[in-house]
């Protein structure tokens, strides 16, 4: 048997694949020219030999599929399975009706052009639209409202089928597909999954006995896609169905609440104890929710809530479906097959579990770090050494277009040959960073070479470690470290700020340090500079929100750069390497948070906060126990340090990485 298959390396298409080839049949599917390599990798898994599992280079959107002559003639009386469509509710209406409409008329002229045996074709339940009450596999046109281009399409899709194909059709509607009941393994994030953040924010933020209050929704109708490929593969092969839909749907669905509530455990999260049913805002007298709704600070807040969820607003309105789905003839086919839609709470752990080691969008894995900065431009200042080179490493493969400043030219083309042969692109702009109109003068250029400024790193720091009183002559290092760590900071976000809110986005990333939290002693210049720079940025957070710029603070610990070489009894304290630290900021930059903090710098803050005087003898004792930075060296010789106790080493390790 022959069978021709299009969408075939999607996320059913891989699933199907292996059953068709069990049935010792020959498989051509049809392959875009750009996704060879997706079809080469398909194939040295389930077809070595490549004998059985055949391309046809093609693409649904062109007229007879693009298929070349020979390939057509291959294909005479081969089964057809038309899988290609979008199912993305954020898609494009073009995309959406490229894919579903004309891809499918397509597919249909061209599977009755070669006098294909039968076509199957995947519609969705999403035919129903906003149909009420139970919606059987014999319903199609019932006057339903498809208010959305994805329901649409599918509708228009599975119309061609039934109305224009000239040979024998069946269709398959299957609900909301998630990943495997077997292994978890999913493509993509759509459907119960935009809920998955939630979940996973609520787990971070609160003890699992904590109750919550959240919808109870309508049914949820959601299938693995194992159970789907399954069941298509059987029915297809069964004689006496033409011309027949077969909804591939659970027939015992749980609502809203109960499935969100399945997923809670799996995650060990809070649970939403409870639910209300959206019926209930209906007891609200007149149009009051849809007022409150639609004031536009509401909506700010709704939009910033959802955007930081990673829930789009489209999705968040078909979470679940007014219509319930009978599956009569469906049930009918698989009876006796062993093919039935598992019970959602053997397998959820399994969905999760894949989630979160492989679809977190916030995990930093190299789609992520692309996605958040690919095709970006990202000014780095530091960026010669330490902190800042090891993001601009790390940034590399990423596809952004790196903006590297510093004051050493020497340094800085040391870091664009490391990042260049890593794959990236850098620019460097020498700058003396403690001159506020040097560091506008800078972005102003960067701005006229480049044509903005996407993400901007104020990662450039002067750290001093001297005793207030030993700095009584030394007003100096005051003004200096301010110049570095917060007037030219400043300057940047300024000069960055104008451009960020036309285009209706950017991100601005300010290095500061635990000692913000944390108060050490010894570091009144360096922690009082930082913190102008953090009370700066949370200030300026809420001002440009709503015009789509989030200001990120990260609360470094001590990292061994060149900045804390100096001082030399960090050789005995606990640090974090450039590598580490890099790390820190490039999830910052994934994630987009508020702030990034250590625990420790965490329970500095709350010490500090609800115990200000214990806080105060811990930070008193330090000041004594650990010792001060080594006098001026004597003639040519090095800088000596005190030398470090056993009380100050354990009490630095006590207090590990806030000595910055």
């Amino acid at each position: 048997m022959r069978y021709f298959v299009t969408g075939a390396t999607g996320f059913i298409g891989r699933q199907l694949l292996p059953l068709l080839l069990a049935r010792k049949g020959d498989v051509h599917v049809l392959v875009r020219p750009g996704s060879r390599h997706r079809f080469a990798a398909l194939r040295e898994r389930l077809d070595p030999d490549g004998s059985r599992l055949q391309p046809v280079v093609g693409d649904i959107a062109e007229p007879g599929l693009g298929v070349v002559e020979q390939d057509c003639d291959r294909l005479r009386g081969a089964t057809v399975f038309h899988l290609a469509a979008v199912y993305d509710l954020t898609a494009s209406t073009e995309d959406t009706e490229r894919a579903n409409i004309t891809g499918t008329h397509n597919t249909v002229e061209f599977a009755d052009s070669i006098g294909a045996e039968r076509i199957h074709h995947v519609s969705s339940i999403a035919v129903a639209g906003r149909y009420q009450g139970v919606f059987t596999e014999e319903m199609f046109a019932e006057g339903q409202e498809l208010d959305h281009p994805y329901f649409s399409t599918k509708y228009e899709a599975e119309r061609i089928v039934r109305e224009q194909t000239r040979i024998p059709w069946r269709v398959y509607r299957p609900g909301m597909v998630i990943g495997s009941a077997q292994t978890g393994e999913a493509d993509r994030i759509d459907g119960p999954y935009y809920a998955f953040k939630l979940i996973q924010t609520l787990r971070s933020q609160f003890p699992q006995w904590a109750p919550f209050v959240g919808p109870e929704g309508g049914p949820l109708n959601i299938v693995p896609v194992d159970f789907v490929a399954r069941a298509m593969d059987h029915i297809a092969h069964l004689d006496g169905l033409d011309n027949r839909a077969f909804h591939l749907v659970d027939p015992k669905p749980l609502s809203l609440g109960d499935t969100l509530n399945t997923f809670c455990r799996a995650a060990h999260a809070p649970e939403f104890a409870l639910r209300f049913d959206r019926r209930m805002t209906k007891m609200i007298p007149g149009d009051t929710m849809k007022v409150v709704g639609g004031l536009p600070a509401i909506q700010r807040v709704r939009s910033q809530i959802l955007d930081r969820l990673g829930i789009p607003e489209t999705a968040l309105a078909y979470m679940d479906y007014p219509a319930s789905f009978d599956a009569t003839h469906a049930q009918a086919a698989l009876e006796g097959s062993g093919i039935s839609v598992p019970r959602l709470h053997d397998y959820a752990w399994k969905i999760w579990d894949h989630w979160e080691r492989h679809l977190d969008p916030d995990l930093p894995t190299a789609p992520n770090i692309r996605r958040a900065v690919g095709g970006r431009v990202v000014v780095i200042t530091g960026a010669s050494s330490g902190i800042g080179r090891a993001v601009a490493a790390a940034l590399a493969g990423a596809g952004a277009t790196i903006i590297g400043v510093a004051r050493g030219v020497e340094k800085l083309e040391e870091m664009r040959a490391e990042v260049e042969e890593l794959g990236g692109t850098v620019h460097l702009y020498p700058t003396d960073l403690s001159d506020p109109d040097a560091c506008r003068r800078m972005l102003e250029r960067v701005i006229a070479d480049h044509g903005r400024v996407d993400v901007l790193i104020n990662n450039a720091g002067r750290s001093i470690r001297r005793s207030v009183m030993d700095s009584l002559d030394r007003f100096h290092d005051f003004e200096r470290t301010m110049q570095l760590n917060y007037f030219g900071a400043i300057a940047l976000i300024m000069a960055a700020l104008p451009g960020m809110k036309a285009r209706g986005g950017g991100h601005i990333l300010n290095i500061t340090s635990i000692g913000g939290q944390t108060y050490p002693p010894r570091f009144a210049a360096y922690v009082a500079s930082k913190a102008a720079l953090d009370a700066y940025s949370r200030c300026l957070a809420s001002e440009v929100a709503a015009d789509g710029i989030d200001i990120t603070t990260v609360h470094m610990p001590l990292v061994r750069t060149p900045m804390i070489a100096p001082t030399g009894i960090y050789k005995s304290f606990p640090t974090i390497s450039p590598e580490e630290a890099a790390e820190m900021v490039v999830q910052a930059m994934i994630t987009r948070p508020h702030e990034v903090s250590t625990r420790l710098g965490k329970f500095g803050e709350l010490t500090h906060a609800m115990l200000p005087g214990l806080h105060n003898l811990i930070m008193s004792a330090a000041y004594h126990m650990l010792p001060d930075s080594g006098g001026r060296p004597k003639g040519d010789g090095p800088k000596e340090d005190a030398p470090v106790t056993a009380e100050a080493y354990a009490l630095g390790m006590l207090m590990r990485g806030i000595h910055l």
